[in-house]
C-alpha cells in the first residue's frame, strides 16, 4: 500500500466525519445543545456540547486541509516520470519539419448546379 493510499484514506476518514459533525450542529446555534435542556438553562455541561463540536469542526477542518496538502509528498514522483517525458521530447523532436511550402497550390474543381450554369 503506498503513501498516497494511506493519505487518501485518511482523507475519506476525516471528510466522514466532517459531514458527521457539520449535520449535528444546528444551523441557527441550537444545534445538539438546544436539544437536552433548553436555551436557557445550562445544566449537564450542555454549553460544553456546543463548544465541542465548533471546536471538532474546526479541527477537523484543518485536519482535511493539512492531509490534502501533505498527500503531494505521498505522490509517485520518482527518475521513472523525469525519463517518460524527456523520452517524449526526444521523439517530438525526431519528426521532420518541411522546410518549405508547395509552390504550387493544385486548384480544387469547384462544383456548380445547374442553376448557375445558365
Amino acid at each position: 500500500m503506498s503513501t498516497f493510499s494511506i493519505f487518501i484514506a485518511l482523507i475519506l476518514i476525516v471528510c466522514f466525519l466532517l459531514i458527521l459533525v457539520v449535520m449535528v450542529q444546528n444551523p441557527k446555534g441550537g444545534g445538539l445543545s438546544s436539544s437536552f435542556g433548553g436555551g436557557g438553562q445550562q445544566l449537564g455541561g450542555v454549553q460544553n456540547t456546543t463548544d465541542f463540536l465548533d471546536r471538532s469542526t474546526w479541527i477537523l477542518a484543518t485536519l482535511l486541509l493539512a492531509l490534502i496538502l501533505l498527500s503531494n509528498f505521498g505522490l509517485d514522483t520518482g527518475r521513472s516520470a523525469s525519463t517518460s517525458e524527456s523520452k517524449l521530447i526526444e521523439a517530438g523532436q525526431e519528426q521532420s519539419i518541411p522546410e518549405a511550402l508547395p509552390e504550387e497550390i493544385p486548384e480544387i474543381p469547384v462544383e456548380t448546379t445547374p442553376e448557375e450554369q445558365n
